[in-house]
């Protein structure tokens, strides 16, 4: 088993807090990670994927988390919602830290039989796909590199774009990736959408017609990184507005859709402005688009956007393991100027990061940048272009182009 860098996030929460859900999709490997924490911790583990464990929770929630013990792993507790209720009453007779380590496949906070809000009592943390520095066996600094006052110039790397290809096509999903054979990947992907749209779509929906559902995450695909219009979706696969809505809500509720926010100096004015579409693997994402292997995706028209998912993706699995807690956005002006990926601090501090399909980066690369820098005013930090070169290269004390390849190596 490889070690998944969020363990020591767990770890830490469960000595101090008394319920820890690990809220991903389905198949990041949530469930191997839980089932050694469980062998180490001499917990309970019982999954709600089991016909008998689901009837006994959603039967007699009480008893079912009353005959758990003192320590114990439920996994796929979006099956159950309703003993959130009993996990509550449990804990307030006994506040001991660690005492349930939850995994879901859906987002609960959005399901509507949760019952009472655990707040106070629950800490949440996201699992992603793997992370490229994950499957390296490193532990990456960048995020925390970036906001201190000097990076590493002497850093260089000759991947080069072809190696790119192969990690963007890759993705992160554990079982997907040990697939070489492109049939093999095609049936794993259609499961995979099946699976979902049969039991985690269901499950948090009245929804009958599932079949659009497929269609509008191929059309998601295809405008990666690109400004969510609802507008033209809706025009494009025929369906109404709110209906629409419904749909999106739903794929984010399962962690197949991760929107990123935008940036605005002003906080308020963020709420007004247009999210990016990111799916959460560019793996699935490229197969949805239709490319058959890594070269043919990098000569494809959506090579430059889901370059950019990947790298926002990378750096967003980053964020839940760095030292420096940190917030995702883009940034774009009514006049076109842009930047890929703001990253925040508590203290408002900015970092803004550019991604370029390219080895060759000039002055008109890092306008948009140059724009971030004059809004930020003094809580900018800096900002770096990502491109496929091989050195870093200073455009000036706060502005520098950097190799893709820094993100988990760093």
């Amino acid at each position: 088993m490889k070690n998944r860098n969020i363990a020591t996030a767990i770890a830490a929460a469960l000595k101090d807090t008394p319920v820890v859900l690990v809220n991903g999709a389905r198949q990041t490997g949530k469930t191997t990670l839980v089932r050694d924490i469980a062998r180490k911790r001499k917990a309970v583990y019982v999954t709600l994927d089991d016909h008998g464990m689901l009837h006994a929770a959603l039967n007699d929630p009480a008893g079912f988390v009353e005959s758990l013990g003192p320590f114990a792993v439920v996994d796929e507790v979006q099956n159950a919602p309703n003993i959130f209720r009993a996990i509550k009453a449990s804990v307030d007779r006994d506040r001991r830290p660690g005492r349930f380590l939850l995994t879901g496949s859906a987002n609960v906070l959005a399901l509507p039989r949760m019952g009472d809000s655990l707040a106070g009592r629950m800490e949440i943390i996201s699992m992603h796909p793997f992370a490229q520095d994950e499957l390296a066996g490193r532990r990456s600094a960048f995020i925390d590199t970036l906001f201190k006052s000097r990076i590493p110039l002497g850093y260089t790397d000759a991947a080069g774009m072809a190696s790119m290809a192969r990690r963007v096509f890759a993705g992160g999903y554990p079982e997907v990736r040990q697939r070489r054979d492109g049939a093999r990947r095609h049936a794993w992907y259609q499961a995979y959408i099946a699976t979902i749209l049969q039991k985690d779509v269901r499950d948090i929906s009245n929804i009958a017609d599932l079949t659009t559902l497929p269609r509008l995450l191929t059309q998601l695909a295809l405008r990666s990184a690109n400004l969510l219009n609802l507008a033209d979706i809706s025009r494009d696969l025929d369906i109404p507005h709110s209906t629409l809505r419904r749909y999106m809500a739903l794929l984010e509720a399962t962690f197949l859709l991760t929107p990123l926010q935008p940036w605005h100096a002003s906080r308020a004015k963020r709420l007004v402005k247009s999210p990016k579409v990111h799916l959460a693997d560019t793996g699935f994402a490229a197969w949805l688009c239709g490319a058959a292997a890594p070269s043919q995706l990098a000569a494809g028209p959506n090579w430059g956007h889901l370059l950019e998912s990947f790298l926002v993706n990378e750096l967003r699995k980053m964020a839940t393991w760095a030292k420096l807690p940190v917030a995702p956005y883009h940034f774009r002006m009514d006049t076109g100027k842009e930047v890929d990926l703001v990253l925040e601090d508590p203290a408002g501090r900015v970092v803004g990061i550019e991604v370029k399909a390219s080895a060759s980066i000039g002055p008109r690369d890092l306008s948009g940048l140059s724009e971030l820098r004059n809004a930020a005013g003094k809580h900018w930090v800096r900002g770096i272009v990502l491109h496929t070169g091989a050195s870093v290269t200073p455009f000036s004390k706060d502005l520098h182009a950097v190799p893709l390849s820094a993100v988990w190596e760093w």
